[in-house]
């Protein structure tokens, strides 16, 4: 093997080869694959008597590179043969051919995207879309193949089986070279600037230096080395550390003299196939498990073991990722675990790590995991599937899967899943399959020998291509409105017109009608081509009513046409559109042409008519639509009127439109008398007197005084045509002559209206004895007596009633407040029986007794409210008053106070806070020490008293004079 080794390594035939078949070997199946690996090839193993052939049983081993033939069946193609033959003597004999690859080149197939259209019964959206890297990179892997990537934001480092580094920009294209090493590139690793980088190789072959100069480290180990990773911060001077793994972990770490101090951190437990670097944790996979070391602790924190031991390490290898500082996601055959780094609480610690791991979440899946990445609190899961084929009893190697699945604690959901189309996944195995991601955008790369698919999260845009393709229009239309700002490939319009479309081949002409007013919005030629279009399938009616009608407006053609088509088959509906359209929007007189046209084939048709009569309203025709109105007593007649101010047209029209509606007509005269006069309705109405009534009636209603000239001839009319309402027009008119209403109502026998008019004129006797013979109510009499409150009516009234016992009884329940019941009582003869005199005298009684107490309680109030104000007035004139400076003598206006306070004075002040000098007021009157304030009694005896009263006092030697 190490012959053997040596020559993949130098002979460029040998590492050039596709293929490498051993035909004569003393090899038996006890050595394990890993024994006989070539860096580079692919190792197939078979018994000869298991493939068929005649010969010893030994072990055929077959090294194929993937990345040059992927068919199986090529082996059999022709090509140029090149054979090497050693010594026999050393045992072994060597086989080499250069095989023609049957597969045209990567670029010369048919564009294909790296994921297969949905099913069509798919309702479901997918949450990523996909595709391939292609520019620099479709050249990179004709060549080669890769073998691995990482990724940073700015930029991508791909390695592959030939030993090459390439640096590419997003896009793919390749901006810088390097070339490493003639086999396998393992790993890449990147710090968190971008400028430095690390890469190991198959050889062993360790490099670290930075992208902008090709100092720092380079080293060959005399074992592969399948692992490398800085530090986070390498480009820092405090942070110049890096790890490799291969039989063992090493930490390398730059010291003060610029030279690198080695570390190991873990040997003993087989290959280390992945590590990972994030902050102070370093995590990484061997054959056992997978172990975490905190860096700042400098001391191992954790070890997770391996699920299924079974599965070869190096067929199936750990992945590792970061979701944040503190948690880990471990991938390993078909387990995940979630495992999260913990702080140890001070009082636990003694001798164990500052830190430990808790597994918040461990599961497991169906298929073989390649890769992992986080996606907010989702993971993204590349996997490696293989089906089993019934046909042929055996397992074959599928499309590999990417799935966004939610973790929970024992298990996870899954939220999409797609199966993607890489090249040649028919020959790639678990190993061959990476997935890396970016952390600044939610980019993920899935990398493959021979491709690289790129599967990011959809947007607005992709969302919407989505909607469309399962013909979800309207909410494709309503996501396109919601993020207009937001979409870069699509139009909301467009999109719109697609939906109207869609909703017109399906026959929903309506919804489509309705749609066009938002998605066409001001573009008139759209509108235009709209309308001719619905045209063309018969359906004008749907799009009618959501035509542009205000500022925005199509030619009046468009709106014309509409017009006809409806006037042909619906005149209803032309009725409603001309209501509704503005006159400017189509020719009138066109419209009017055409309307005449249908009446002379139906001249009775009240909606033609009608209409007519709105155009002619358009047209300012004022005349010609009131005689329309008139003649179909058409309820717009009024609104007509008033509007365009017609009532020069209607002085000779007052009786139609009274006949037509009487409320409405007498409303709109007595709102507009400046326009037409009361004396002209009265003329116009004078030949139908029921029709001239209502009008008076409604005119006395609003103004008692504006009709007054009219009132004689209301007395006639209200007795002839509303009698309910004579009564209360007497009581409130003061212009209707009462002799004239006397004679009406008794020739008329208006018994009610008779006895206002005789008490009106001061008849009270005549009326009152109307009442008690003609009506025979002594309720009416009692009440007219009250009204008039006259003592001769009561005397009548007992006078009347005395010989009548139903009457006596009336008056001894009503009079007791009116007149001494024991009048009455005293009248009636004895032995008279009238009925229920008993209770009569009740409450005669209890009335007198309601009336004392109301006197007693009236007394109690007035009472208690007196000596209420008296001591109210006590505490007012108890209460001292203020006497300074400013006060002065209402008598003689100097200040109250004298300015030498050390002398004697006397100042009176008065509950009515006047104040006086003692010397200036006058002597007291006749209750001797009795003094009362001049000004406030002068007020009660007259203007004047008071100050006449202090010259009196102040010169009663004058005033003896003038007695003399």
């Amino acid at each position: 093997m190490d012959e053997l080794l040596l020559l993949t390594c130098k002979n460029l035939d040998l590492c050039g080869s596709a293929a490498i078949c051993f035909t004569e070997t003393w090899l038996s199946k006890n050595p394990p694959d890993c024994a006989l690996l070539i860096p580079g090839f692919q190792l197939f193993r078979a018994n000869r008597r298991l493939i068929g052939v005649k010969a010893r049983r030994r072990n055929l081993p077959l090294y194929k590179i993937t990345q040059l033939c992927r068919d199986k069946e090529e082996a059999h193609s022709s090509g140029d043969r090149v054979l090497y033959k050693h010594d026999p003597a050393h045992g072994l004999q060597l086989g080499l051919q250069h095989y023609k690859p049957r597969h045209p080149p990567p670029e010369a197939h048919p564009a294909q995207s790296p994921i297969p259209p949905p099913e069509e019964d798919s309702e479901e959206e997918p949450k990523l879309k996909y595709e391939r890297l292609s520019n620099g990179v479709t050249e990179i892997l004709q060549n080669d193949a890769a073998s691995c990537m990482t990724v940073h934001d700015k930029f991508l480092a791909l390695g592959t089986h030939f030993g090459k580094v390439f640096l590419l920009d997003i896009q793919g294209n390749a901006t810088q070279k390097y070339e490493v090493s003639s086999v396998k590139i393992n790993q890449i690793s990147l710090d968190e600037s971008g400028e430095n980088v690390g890469i190991c190789s198959e050889d062993g072959k360790v490099q670290v230096f930075g992208l902008y100069t090709r100092e720092g480290f380079h080293e060959s180990f005399d074992c592969p080395i399948k692992v490398v990773s800085l530090h986070p911060q390498f480009s820092r001077s405090n942070y110049k550390q890096f790890v490799t793994g291969g039989n063992k972990l090493l930490l390398y770490e730059r010291n003060w003299l610029n030279r690198w101090k080695t570390l190991v951190l873990h040997e003993g437990e087989g290959t280390i196939t992945n590590v990972k670097w994030r902050a102070n944790l370093i995590a990484w996979a061997n054959n056992l498990g997978v172990k975490i070391y905190d860096f700042s602790a400098k001391q191992r924190i954790t070890n997770v073991l391996r699920d299924n031991v079974s599965l070869r390490p190096d067929m199936y290898p750990c992945s590792l990722c970061w979701k944040d500082d503190t948690t880990l996601i471990v991938g390993w055959g078909t387990s995940i675990k979630i495992c999260a780094v913990r702080e140890r609480n001070s009082t636990e610690m003694r001798d164990l790590p500052n830190r430990y791991v808790e597994i918040v979440s461990a599961f497991e899946t169906e298929f073989f995991i390649c890769g992992l990445a986080p996606l907010a609190d989702q993971l993204v899961t590349l996997f490696f599937v293989q089906e089993h084929m019934d046909q042929m009893d055996e397992e074959v190697r599928a499309r590999p899967r990417l799935d966004i699945i939610q973790p929970l604690p024992e298990s996870c959901d899954e939220i999409s899943s797609d199966a993607l189309s890489v090249r040649f996944y028919q020959d790639n195995e678990c190993r061959d399959y990476r997935l890396e991601h970016s952390e600044g955008e939610s980019l993920f790369y899935i990398i493959s020998p021979k491709d690289i698919v790129v599967a990011k999260e959809r947007d607005q845009d992709d969302h919407i291509d989505w909607l469309l393709e399962k013909k979800k229009y309207e909410e494709a239309l309503m996501a396109a409105e919601i993020s207009f700002k937001n979409i870069k490939r699509h139009d909301v319009q467009k999109i719109g017109m697609a939906y109207i479309n869609h909703l017109v081949e399906n026959g929903d002409y309506d919804t489509a009608a309705r749609k066009c007013q938002k998605v066409l919005g001001k573009n008139m030629e759209l509108w235009e081509n709209e309308v001719y279009r619905f045209k063309t399938i018969g359906q004008l009616k749907a799009i009618s009513q959501y035509l542009p009608r205000g500022d925005l407006r199509l030619r009046p053609a468009i709106y014309e046409m509409i017009l006809h088509e409806f006037l042909k088959t619906d005149y209803e509906g032309f009725a409603t559109l001309i209501r509704e359209w503005p006159g400017e929007l189509y020719n009138n007189m066109a419209i009017v042409q055409a309307v005449n046209d249908h009446l002379k084939r139906d001249p009775t048709n009240s909606t033609l008519l009608t209409t007519l009569a709105e155009l002619y309203t358009y047209d300012q025709r004022y005349d010609r639509a009131l005689e329309i109105y008139l003649r179909l007593r058409h309820k717009d007649v009024y609104q007509l009127i008033h509007k365009h101010n017609l009532f020069s047209s209607i002085e000779d029209k007052i009786v139609l439109l009274m006949e037509f509606d009487k409320e409405k007509a007498v409303d709109m005269l007595l709102d507009n008398e400046d326009k037409i006069s009361i004396d002209k309705v009265v003329v116009e109405l004078d030949g139908r007197p029921e029709l001239l009534h209502v009008y008076l009636h409604k005119l006395f209603k609003r103004d008692h005084h504006k009709g007054q000239k009219y009132h004689e001839r209301q007395i006639g009319l209200y007795a002839e045509y509303d009698r309910p309402n004579l009564l209360p027009f007497l009581r409130d008119s003061t212009h209707c002559p009462l002799e004239k209403a006397l004679e009406i109502c008794q020739q008329r026998n208006f018994v009610e209206e008779t006895v206002f008019l005789l008490s009106r004129m001061g008849n009270c006797r005549r009326a009152l004895q109307m009442i008690m013979e003609e009506l025979e109510d002594v309720d009416k009499a009692i009440e007219f007596a009250k009204e008039q409150d006259d003592a001769e009516l009561w005397e009548d009234l007992i006078c009347y009633s005395i010989d009548k016992p139903p009457f006596i009884t009336g008056l001894l329940n009503n009079i007791g407040t009116h007149v001494d019941p024991i009048l009455l009582i005293k009248r009636i003869s004895e032995g008279m029986e009238i009925p229920n005199l008993r209770d009569s005298l009740v409450k005669i009684l209890h009335d007198y007794n309601l009336q004392i107490l109301l006197r007693e309680g009236c007394k109690k109030i007035l009472v208690a409210d007196s000596l209420s104000l008296l001591q109210k007035m006590h505490r007012t004139q108890m209460r001292g008053v203020r006497v300074d400076e400013g006060n002065i003598c209402e008598s003689c206006h100097s200040a109250i106070l004298p300015s030498d306070m050390a002398q004697p004075f006397s100042v009176v002040v008065f509950h009515c806070r006047h104040m006086f000098h003692k010397e200036c007021l006058p002597s007291s009157g006749a209750i001797p020490g009795m003094q009362f304030c001049n000004i406030c009694s002068a007020k009660r005896r007259g203007p004047g008293s008071g100050i006449l009263e202090m010259k009196n006092s102040l010169n009663p030697e004058q005033d003896k004079m003038n007695t003399n």
